[in-house]
């Protein structure tokens, strides 16, 4: 219920002017950021703290709990860089690749885009589901020896644990959200396939019924991994949470429907001082809706931690 409800609940937030920017990747693939400096000027960039925010499967910065988490960090005083994905935000056409789980490359070219070119002395990066493993796989990865300006890290339901997620999908229960990521991702890659004659064939999408067999036939297969089953191994966070060096906040709802946490994972977790997982029973995914409290904020709890959280430590 709160999983659906988040979705379909419409909301009325107005963020201010943005700045549009198309950042380098990787050679000839770019990505869409929209970047929005406090007081709506870049010149504050160096001496505000700076988020950093990615968001899930088949989102873009326009997803509502992108926008939710903007409104909170911009009303806290910080710049708010919202991060799409390869292909994401109307982006098909600048990328001859798919976008994936293991691509925490493409969020550190963003990171350093930032410090570089805009100043930047203060950097944190926040993720929903898919995006939160990418920023916490990115911080795993950086352990002690990312940029100095690297602060915090926010993550929401984050998809750690990926073989077990992808799992969780295809249990009946879930058929509903299976379904929905399904046909948007078969939409994506006949979009593709259009923009990139001869690159992506569609037949490939035949017999295609779970996002495991999607992730066998049609992400692995385009790349770089031998099937499904490396791919989770090798682009899941759980690998590399251990060696996360800054604070970290992990939300993860225990009803949350399909994001599975593995006992290993969690042992990891708990058994490194720099992060605080908060487990609460009730959230659904990415969800987290409660009480608007009437001061303009909807009700959405785990945003408001988030930025909360990053406030405070960094």
């Amino acid at each position: 219920m709160q999983t659906i409800a988040s979705f379909l609940w419409p909301r009325r937030i107005h963020l201010p002017a943005q700045e549009e920017r198309l950042v380098e990747v990787a050679p000839g693939i770019k990505v869409r950021c929209l970047c929005y400096w406090r007081d709506g000027r870049r010149e504050n960039a160096g001496t505000a703290l700076t988020m950093l925010a990615v968001h899930g499967l088949e989102g873009s910065s326009e997803s509502q709990y992108m926008v939710g988490l903007a409104r909170h960090g911009l009303d806290a005083g910080m710049n708010v860089v919202l991060m799409n994905q390869r292909n994401c935000g109307g982006m098909d056409h600048l990328a001859p690749t798919l976008y994936n789980s293991s691509l925490s490359g493409d969020v550190a070219a963003v990171a350093r885009e930032l410090i570089e070119k805009d100043g930047v002395s203060r950097l944190a990066l926040a993720g929903f589901s898919m995006g939160g493993n990418l920023v916490l796989k990115l911080a795993g990865e950086w352990g002690k020896d990312g940029p100095p300006q690297f602060r915090a890290v926010g993550a929401v339901c984050p998809a750690v644990d990926l073989a077990p997620s992808a799992d969780a999908l295809h249990e009946p229960a879930n058929r509903l959200y299976e379904l929905y990521f399904l046909m948007q991702l078969f939409r994506r890659l006949r979009r593709k396939a259009k923009l990139f004659p001869g690159q992506f064939d569609v037949s490939r999408l035949k017999g295609v019924s779970s996002v495991r067999a999607f992730d066998d036939r049609i992400t692995a297969y385009y790349c770089g991994f031998t099937g499904a089953d490396d791919y989770y191994a090798r682009a899941a966070a759980a690998n590399v949470v251990e060696r996360v060096a800054v604070p970290t906040l992990i939300i993860h709802a225990a009803n949350d429907p399909f994001i599975r946490m593995q006992p290993e994972t969690l042992k990891k977790i708990a058994a490194n001082s720099n992060i605080t997982y908060l487990e609460p029973e009730d959230g659904g995914h990415c969800a987290f809706v409660g009480e608007p409290n009437g001061d303009g904020d909807d009700g959405r709890w785990a945003e408001r931690q988030v930025v909360e959280f990053l406030r405070q430590v960094a």
